[in-house]
């Protein structure tokens, strides 16, 4: 009895503990890098002069001032951005950076980060949802195993004809990087329709699968039979 009763308070003690470390480390870790941020930006701000300086209409130092700051400057620079002359200036700008060695690789490859991270940010927001008409399984990259792929539409009719099967157009997305994948034409007996949305199947993409989907309320119970057709595909 003794026994039991430890290892249950033990077994609690470690399922709160890891529970309240999974709220506290995120937490913690932003906290520290916006005071971070924070202090290496007023650090830069005190070298201006003293009629441009904010710390001089201020007494001591006023916590998130910094990032404030870059938030207004970032503000300015998409909207300067946004016109005609500021695109111009922007595209000169990244000639000279292009032009330098190392540095242009360096820009190159965050601008490219920039880009996937606002790609897949529409993609879960829902305004890329309208570009996929579902979600379902394929068996890939061999049979019995099991991949989400979304429907991207019909191919063409001479992929249809030349194969006799009525093919069907999917996009295989990789994990954690969900805006690359494969792109795959394949027999639409060979699906297995979802019903699970397109932002519920990308949630469970990017967290590599520990973040589940919902699962729907009514679902009709399939055999697991691998490659089961599955009819009335809409595509």
């Amino acid at each position: 009895m003794g026994a039991r009763l430890f290892t249950r308070l033990k077994n609690a003690i470690k399922r709160h503990f890891l529970t309240g470390l999974l709220v506290f480390v995120p937490i913690a870790l932003t906290v520290f890098l916006v005071n971070w941020l924070d202090t290496a930006l007023m650090a830069k701000i005190s070298l201006l002069p003293p009629d441009y300086n904010p710390n001089t209409y201020f007494e001591g130092r006023v916590p998130g001032l910094g990032v404030l700051l870059t938030l207004a400057i970032i503000y300015v620079i998409g909207f300067i951005s946004s016109n005609y002359l500021g695109k111009i200036v922007v595209k000169i700008y990244e000639r000279l950076l292009n032009q330098i060695p190392g540095v242009s690789w360096l820009y190159g490859v965050s601008k490219q980060f920039m880009g996937a991270i606002f790609k897949l940010l529409e993609e879960l927001q829902g305004k890329g949802a309208d570009k996929f008409r579902g979600v379902a399984l394929v068996e890939y990259p061999r049979k019995g195993i099991y991949t989400l792929a979304f429907i991207t539409g019909d191919s063409v009719a001479e992929i249809q004809e030349v194969t006799g099967k009525e093919v069907v157009n999917i996009f295989i997305p990789t994990t954690p990087n969900p805006t690359s994948g494969f792109f795959l034409m394949v027999p639409k007996e060979e699906l297995v329709l979802l019903k699970m949305t397109v932002e519920q199947a990308f949630r469970l993409i990017l967290s590599a699968g520990m973040v589940g989907a919902d699962a729907p309320k009514k679902q009709k119970e399939r055999p697991a039979t691998s490659g089961r057709a599955v009819e009335n595909v809409p595509v």
